[in-house]
């Protein structure tokens, strides 16, 4: 994987689970804002998955677990789109905070996800 993708990835999936955490606490409803944020971050991670099949073909196969690898950017592509759809169906401050926890938790798999990639022995 590549790291400065990897640490950008990190920090919008941080940004954004910030900015929903802070906007629902302040009592604000889903936004189109943090929806949008939300979306950056789903978009980032399907880019890793493109990244994830076509690595192994360039030379570059993760040094950990694959099961491990893809249990977790399968669940970090799923939390997401889980977050926002319950978002959009609630409507409220709670959802918006949801959402940013949520966002929160992928930057940690995103993490561990690399970690797997580069550092681990098999």
């Amino acid at each position: 994987m590549i790291l400065w993708f990897t640490i950008a990835q990190v920090a919008v999936a941080v940004a954004a689970g910030l900015f929903c955490v802070v906007a629902g606490l302040a009592g604000r409803r889903p936004s189109d804002w943090t929806v949008g944020s939300l979306a950056l971050v789903e978009l980032l991670l399907i880019a890793q998955v493109v990244i994830a099949i076509i690595a192994p073909f360039a030379g570059n196969p993760p040094t950990g677990s694959l099961l491990e690898f893809w249990v977790y950017l399968v669940s970090a592509v799923l939390l997401p789109l889980a977050a926002v759809a319950w978002a959009l169906l609630e409507r409220s401050r709670w959802s918006t905070v949801i959402m940013g926890i949520a966002a929160l938790s992928i930057a940690v798999m995103v993490w561990r996800m690399q970690v797997i990639w580069t550092i681990q022995p098999a």
